[in-house]
């Protein structure tokens, strides 16, 4: 039986630091979905400036991505009943409450761990890990 791992983020920029979190959520099964988060639900932090498309063709790109998808328009617990996976891989600093979705999951009746990736040190000097930091960079230097 294939292992269903999802992974979901914003992805707004891609940087090492997805890349490490999504190397790591593949290595948890055989088939990795991710989950783009839309646009338009992205609350917790500024919204993605990318389009919705843009940034889940980048993320299909990656090679340890086997499908990915954005995510539904009201319910972001749909994509994942689809899916059905047997683990859930948050990102190390996500905001997302790791009960609670387990929670969640158990009352729709999925049956799946929910884990959580490991940071990533830079593995150079000023190699950049976050999105905001890489938006900060930009912004320092072609003001």
């Amino acid at each position: 039986m294939t292992e269903r791992v999802v992974a979901q983020g914003t992805f707004d920029l891609l940087h090492p630091g997805h890349v490490h979190y999504l190397s790591e959520a593949k290595a948890m099964g055989d088939e990795l979905h991710v989950i783009v988060a839309r646009r338009e639900n992205v609350t917790h932090k500024d919204r993605p400036v990318l389009p919705n498309r843009q940034r889940r063709d980048m993320v299909r790109a990656l090679d340890p991505v086997d499908a990915a998808r954005v995510g539904h328009p009201r319910d972001i617990f749909a994509p994942i009943e689809d899916i059905d996976p047997a683990t859930i891989v948050l990102g190390y600093d996500q905001h997302h409450d790791a009960a609670a979705i387990e929670d969640e999951l158990a009352a729709r009746g999925v049956d799946c761990d929910v884990r959580r990736a490991s940071a990533r040190d830079p593995t150079y000097e000023d190699e950049l890990l976050s999105t905001g930091a890489i938006v900060d960079r930009v912004l320092e230097q072609r003001a």
